[in-house]
């Protein structure tokens, strides 16, 4: 059995790593794609996923994202057909999704991101099988166009893929050279290109920019680690805040370091997840439509969303100062991933039935 997978962000790399491993393991020849985007591309290296790159990251635009997946489809549909693989699995990658529907070839998409409905109408219709977390009612991917017999739930949100078993690396403050003396404060950039926070993000303007500022003012005695994305976002961030803050502009391990921070801040969704599951206390200030994993650990009191600078800035002083009140959070997100299943256990055997079936 051959198997095509297609990992577009850094979550896609780290989502396929254990599933590839798997296969790797029964014998089976496995080919990862991915697309000129820099954070996917680190991510798979780091990983040391073997990888071909094929079209690029379409930016922020409705027209630029058109225009680079056609042409991303095109080239794909001639790698695709002289590897010619027997299945294709995806985190609901459009061009996957197209290509293998185009070359008789199945395709099981991963989703946890209803809220991404122009990703979700472009390939759950068109997969044999459409697996996400238990906590998404299954009219949400019928009403998006997946058949009810498609549907494959897993109890477990996705960062439970590549947290199960999870060694942190000790030694990961030193390597970026942040102190021991001192408590890390790590935040998250938001996904300014993406199609769901079109006309409610920009790229020059990161959400958690006014909110450094407020830490700053507090003089907490922590030391701010910011993780960006793409474009203007770091250099921005450099240039307004210089030494008083550490830029990542590169991807490095997040498990790792959430599991070394005192808190965390995030405008995306998948750290905002790690951190809540490693037991790391986090607030999200996600500044789109709020997915339906971060709503779910909110009820679960894992997560506050809290949008006003000053009062993100108070609630890691709070946090900070009292750190025992927060311990039964810490706790309570580690029990809640041990109670959480392996997804890579319900999506493998599902992409080898979706070859018996052909």
């Amino acid at each position: 059995m051959k198997v095509w997978i297609d990992a577009l962000t850094p979550k896609h790399a780290l989502f396929f790593a254990p599933i590839r491993q798997s296969f790797i393991s029964r014998n089976t020849e496995t080919f990862v794609t991915t697309r000129k985007y820099r954070e996917a591309v680190q991510t798979l290296r780091l990983k040391k996923i073997p990888f071909k790159i094929v079209g690029k990251h379409g930016g922020g635009t409705a027209y630029g994202k058109l225009v680079a997946s056609a042409q991303r489809t095109a080239r794909l549909a001639d790698l695709v057909k002289s590897w010619n693989p027997d299945v294709a699995v995806s985190f609901s990658s459009p061009e996957a999704a197209r290509v293998a529907f185009g070359l008789a070839i199945p395709h099981v998409a991963v989703n946890d991101s209803p809220h991404a409905w122009r990703v979700a109408k472009l390939t759950v219709p068109l997969s044999k099988y459409v697996c996400f977390p238990w906590i998404i009612n299954r009219k949400v991917w019928t009403d998006l166009g997946a058949r009810q017999d498609s549907l494959v739930p897993y109890r477990a949100l996705d960062a439970a893929a590549w947290l199960k078993g999870f060694k942190p690396d000790n030694q990961i403050r030193r390597r970026l050279g942040l102190g021991e003396d001192r408590p890390v404060v790590l935040l998250r950039t938001e996904e300014a290109f993406a199609s769901y926070l079109m006309g409610r993000a920009r790229d020059n303007a990161p959400v958690v920019l006014p909110i450094i500022k407020e830490l700053l003012n507090l003089n907490l005695g922590i030391q701010i680690v910011v993780s960006t994305r793409y474009g203007l976002q770091a250099p921005i961030l450099k240039k307004r805040f210089g030494a008083k803050i550490r830029v990542l502009d590169r991807i490095v391990d997040s498990a790792s370091l959430l599991s070394q921070s005192a808190a965390f801040i995030g405008s995306g969704g998948t750290m905002t997840v790690e951190a809540a599951l490693l037991g790391t206390v986090a607030v999200s200030c996600f500044p789109g439509e709020k997915p339906l994993y971060i709503s779910y650990l909110e009820k679960k009191r894992l997560i506050d969303t809290i949008f006003s600078p000053r009062r993100v800035a108070s609630k890691i002083a709070d946090i900070l100062q009292n750190s025992e009140k927060y311990e039964p959070r810490r706790k309570s997100g580690k029990r809640l991933l041990e109670w959480m299943e392996d997804p890579t256990r319900r999506v493998v055997p599902k992409v080898i039935d979706a070859v018996r079936q052909v």
